[in-house]
């Protein structure tokens, strides 16, 4: 029906115009265009991803659920750039197959990677051939006895689509680039802001950067230039916010503006996982050569050069000095973030070592006492009981070291429910418990706390606390805006920020900091081979 309306607009459109020939896409596109002037098709584009980015540290392991798989059209409703009216809707005809995107957490399991990619290659079969594919991952998978996954995945992908298609990557700054992966993408390019406010941005020009290729006529890059860095830290002492990420990020943007380059990146890598791809990364993409390898080259000469000045977003200190300091402290609200179990960079999520220290506390035992809200620790049993007891009721129950019982094992919480709430996607069901003058965010799944309204909706007001206690490393910007201070407690946990501790066996060494007195790398650009090689 949609392509007879459309081909009916165009029958009249030849009543009031010259003569004029129209095509109706199978999306239901129209494009009108003078007699004499031959068609020139839409490009076909396949969309598909896999993104999570998993710690080997942590006991925890993933399964397919997390991953809130999407199929088809309803991909488009992850992408602001996809709406119905976009203009990039209407410069290719697109064949969304799946997308999967987890929260961060412990490695996936083989059974639930196998299925996912099996799913992708069957959905991707079924509309071939492609002259491009969009491919949105994050880069730091990890998967039950399977290396460089990104770099599998992408290989079986060109199993299915050929080595013609072009293919174009987008991936957060915290992924992996592998050899492999590197050869078989042909444009690729990564966020440049962390935390990632830049993230949505970055996805379009991914796209942006196929589509101008394809309709261009110019294919792949001539040339894609990678250099390896061998330095591997934290996202919370690589922050763009201060320096030197900020100044070095900085470069990134004008130096993609160059003559004859597409897109460049840089990459910090993953440091909660120990693979042999887990370092940092610049790649630069062009047609002339010259200029990609110096660009890299000059990239990676910049975050090498400025690897001992790389230093904590905030404050930090043990547990008890950031508690010490909250407690003293006249400004409110005091964040401390609880790092060493932060579920968005890998962690289980679920370890009670903090809250069991803070319920431990004298200064909490009294409802008068410094009012704190703990975001938060899953316990599906305890939930369970406070819907049971009801709002005002009280609960006796257990919460939390299901998963990563190392440190400290379920924490006991007597205490009054203060609300109940249904629906979240993560969490599934929320509850605040209040026990002396802390209120506890208990979930049936693991959550993470980014934004105010994930606080609200429970009937909290974190404006109006004295401590909030997060799991969470660098505080995501509606935290970080409502903050009068903020400490980073260096916490244990699958993704601890002393990464000295980890005990790490398979990553490449020398491998700065862990070995601080390393020589200088060779930071020659290298040229990756084309994906149809």
């Amino acid at each position: 029906m949609k392509i007879i309306v459309s081909l009916i607009a165009c029958v009249l459109l030849v009543n009031t115009k010259l003569s004029t020939t129209c095509t109706a896409s199978p999306h239901g596109n129209t494009v009108s265009r003078p007699a004499d002037q031959k068609a020139k098709p839409l490009p076909r584009i396949a969309i598909t991803g896999l993104a999570i980015e998993s710690s080997t540290f942590s006991p925890a392991l993933t399964e397919e659920e997390a991953f809130h798989a999407k199929y088809g059209q309803d991909i488009f409703t992850s992408y602001p750039f996809f709406s119905s009216d976009s203009v990039n809707r209407k410069r290719a005809q697109w064949y969304p197959a799946m997308m999967g995107r987890s929260l961060p957490g412990g490695a996936v399991t083989r059974e639930a990677y196998e299925s996912m990619v099996k799913q992708t290659l069957d959905l991707l079969k079924k509309n071939l051939p492609y002259d491009g594919l969009f491919l949105d991952i994050h880069g730091a998978m990890s998967v039950v006895g399977l290396d460089d996954p990104e770099g599998d995945f992408i290989v079986r992908i060109r199993e299915v689509i050929g080595k013609k298609a072009v293919i174009s990557t987008s991936m957060d700054l915290h992924g992996n680039v592998s050899w492999r992966l590197a050869q078989n993408t042909d444009l690729i390019t990564c966020y440049r802001m962390a935390p990632h406010e830049d993230a949505m941005q970055t996805k379009k020009r991914a796209v942006d950067n196929l589509l101008s290729r394809l309709e261009s006529g110019k294919g792949k890059p001539a040339y894609k230039a990678w250099i390896p860095i061998p330095v591997l830290l934290p996202g919370e002492k690589t922050s763009t916010r201060i320096e030197p990420a900020k100044t070095i990020y900085a470069a990134v943007t004008p130096a993609s503006l160059g003559p004859g380059i597409i897109d460049a990146a840089m990459w910090v890598g993953y440091a909660w996982a120990d693979e042999p791809r887990n370092h940092a990364v610049v790649m630069v993409t062009g047609d002339d050569k010259t200029t990609v390898t110096s660009t890299a080259e000059q990239l990676a000469r910049s975050f090498w050069d400025a690897r001992s000045q790389f230093a904590f977003v905030a404050p930090t200190g043990t547990l008890k000095e950031s508690l010490d300091k909250a407690i003293a402290s006249q400004k409110h609200p005091f964040f401390i973030s609880d790092s060493g179990d932060n579920p968005t960079a890998g962690g289980a999520g679920d370890v009670t070592w903090t809250l069991q220290e803070i319920l431990a506390r004298p200064e909490f035992k009294s409802e008068s006492g410094p009012s704190l809200i703990y975001a938060s620790i899953p316990g599906p049993e305890l939930v369970k009981l406070a819907i049971a007891a009801g709002v005002g009721g009280t609960v006796d129950g257990y919460a939390g070291a299901k998963v990563d019982a190392r440190l400290a094992p379920p924490v006991h919480l007597v205490g009054t429910v203060q609300s109940i709430e249904y629906g979240d996607r993560n969490a599934e069901v929320e509850v605040v418990v209040k026990t002396g003058s802390v209120l506890v965010i208990v979930t049936q799944k693991r959550k993470p706390y980014h934004k105010e309204i994930d606080f609200t909706r429970l009937g909290l007001n974190p404006r109006n606390t004295d401590i909030v206690v997060v799991k969470i490393g660098y505080l995501e910007p509606e935290l970080y805006n409502m903050r009068a201070d903020w400490i980073l407690a260096l916490t244990p946990g699958g993704v601890d920020q002393n990464l000295e501790t980890l005990g790490y066996k398979r990553i490449k060494r020398p491998m700065f900091p862990l070995d601080k007195d390393m020589k200088d790398p060779d930071l020659k650009a290298r040229l990756v081979p084309s994906s149809e090689k």
